[in-house]
């Protein structure tokens, strides 16, 4: 069984952890981010590196071995993920790809034409950037990877990729596979 929480996680330069109790700040020149630890888990930073650990509960250790080992091993990536996050922005691209299909940034809102008979607002929650270079493409940036991919995730469920022309919104990185269609 893999042990990815006795790897620790090295804090760049610029980047600034606060421990009280079981949250964990962390801040950084792209933004902050909080996190609340589970109350099985110990977080502490020595020599510019967060360690996690098991914490020790009146010497027992009551729970189950395999659900504490994913408890530690989950605060760990969601931690590092905090840390890249507001070191460097994460980000997702998405396609466009269909006749007339195109997205335009306005402020707060990204005005979606999808083929539909009326066009597509999508309002964008506290903390995400997007940005389209072209009327095709879409780069949605922000610190927090969980919202990153929600977002992504949300817009490409307003018009996903039909099987038999590919036409929808996409990731950048997916590959479609198209279906024949139906023979006489």
């Amino acid at each position: 069984m893999a042990r990815i929480y006795k790897k620790p996680i090295m804090i760049p330069q610029g980047v600034e952890v606060k421990i009280s109790g079981q949250q964990i700040d962390v801040k950084g020149s792209k933004g902050s981010l909080q996190y609340n630890a589970h109350e099985l888990v110990q977080v502490e930073v020595k020599e510019s590196a967060l360690n996690i650990a098991p914490r020790e509960v009146d010497g027992l250790q009551l729970v189950d071995p395999k659900f504490l080992e994913s408890i530690l091993g989950t605060t760990r990536a969601n931690l590092n993920n905090i840390v890249i996050g507001v070191s460097q922005l994460w980000e997702r691209k998405l396609l466009l790809v269909g006749v007339g299909y195109r997205a335009q940034v306005q402020g707060k809102k990204v005005n979606l034409s999808l083929g539909f008979s009326h066009p597509v607002d999508y309002q964008l929650p506290e903390g995400i950037v997007v940005e389209a270079p072209s009327q095709t493409e879409l780069i949605i940036k922000g610190v927090d990877k969980q919202l990153v991919g929600q977002v992504a995730a949300n817009i490409r469920a307003i018009r996903s990729v039909e099987p038999y022309k590919g036409k929808g919104v996409r990731y950048a990185d997916e590959r479609v596979v198209l279906k024949e269609t139906k023979k006489k």
